[in-house]
């Protein structure tokens, strides 16, 4: 049986329920440039460590590509390495692929500051200016991704980027919040030159978080002088995960959220939002507007998994159907990219 992964994939593997959402430790809010070893995979410091490199791409003909590369265990098979593309591009049918692999395939050349997967996948040239993300498959149809952020904004991380959970850990890394990209994309025989804009973030754990995490929403804007970027999680509890970055003239700054609004409630996180979010930071930065009305693609995670049975066993094991729920909205007139992930 083949299984898809994704982000929210290695969210949902189910463990035994703890009661961590209460006892959260934040990391310090000093701003810190991301280090090399940062970029690379993290030490398994759990049987059940899970960690997921993601990239958002947006191109100016309007196609948006969605990209993980996954390292995580899975119960009965051991460990693999995951790798999943997602298109929005309809007049391809918004098609999506996903591929799974032994650990062995993973390999780190940090000579070359290069991870590669079978050399079908693989992650050139530390994050910033000249980083390169590379997927081919043939599932379904043949995929294709070869783009190169010709710049970007550095990346920054609030201390070490480790929330504590419990005993577990939960650690995110935003490498790329804004950058320039160009390159080439393909579905089957329709192979075409793009430019547009990236973002790029990785995250891992040592436990999943399905028990106390309800929904995850991350967002990014084209360039402007006052842009948003990040990924943040809410808990079953109502707290918060992850971070945000602020891009005023170029310039990036950590948000820490201090609530997600939803009709000036707090927003649990337990359903899709029908309304506006309003998310307010701890600094004085602006608040951010998501307008979550206008869907754009509505993207079952079930849908790369072969056949019934594969669908139903997926289902169970994440407690669920995962649905990605990804649009744009506007804020003074500037785009946002935003997708919201949950059961």
């Amino acid at each position: 049986m083949k299984f898809f992964y994704s982000f929210w994939l290695i969210l949902g593997l189910s463990f035994p329920v703890l009661n961590w959402a209460s006892n959260i430790i934040s990391p310090s809010l000093d701003s810190q440039s991301i280090q090399t070893r940062d970029f690379y995979k993290h030490p398994e410091t759990s049987k059940d460590f899970n960690e997921t490199w993601s990239y958002s791409l947006f191109f100016s003909n309007g196609t948006k590509a969605y990209i993980n590369f996954a390292s995580l265990p899975i119960p009965s098979q051991g460990r693999k390495i995951g790798c999943d593309l997602s298109f929005w591009n309809p007049k391809w049918k918004n098609p999506s692929v996903g591929r799974q692999y032994p650990p062995e395939r993973f390999i780190e050349q940090k000579e070359k500051n290069r991870i590669t997967i079978k050399e079908e996948y693989f992650m050139e040239n530390l994050p910033g200016k000249g980083h390169r993300v590379f997927f081919s498959a043939d599932k379904g149809g043949r995929f294709f991704v070869d783009i190169t952020f010709t710049s970007a904004i550095p990346g920054i991380v609030p201390g070490k980027g480790i929330w504590k959970i419990g005993s577990a850990q939960f650690a995110q890394f935003i490498h790329i919040p804004y950058g320039k990209v160009s390159g080439r994309i393909g579905f089957n025989e329709d192979t075409i030159a793009v430019s547009g804009y990236g973002y790029m973030d990785h995250v891992y754990q040592s436990v999943s978080t399905i028990d106390f995490v309800n929904r995850s929403l991350s967002f990014s804007m084209p360039y402007s002088n006052e842009m948003f970027a990040g990924r943040l999680s809410i808990s079953k509890e109502g707290t918060t995960l992850g971070y945000g970055v602020y891009i005023q003239n170029g310039k990036p700054e950590i948000l820490i959220p201090k609530q997600i609004l939803e009709k000036d409630k707090n927003y649990s996180g337990k359903t899709f939002p029908k309304n506006e979010l309003k998310i307010t930071w701890a600094s004085s930065a602006p608040d951010l507007i998501l307008n979550t009305s206008k869907i754009q693609q509505k993207f079952s995670i079930l849908n790369n998994f072969d056949g019934w049975f594969a669908k139903k066993a997926a289902k169970l094991l994440m407690g669920g159907e995962v649905w990605f729920y990804r649009g744009r909205s506007y804020q003074n007139k500037n785009a946002i990219d935003w997708s919201i992930t949950g059961l």
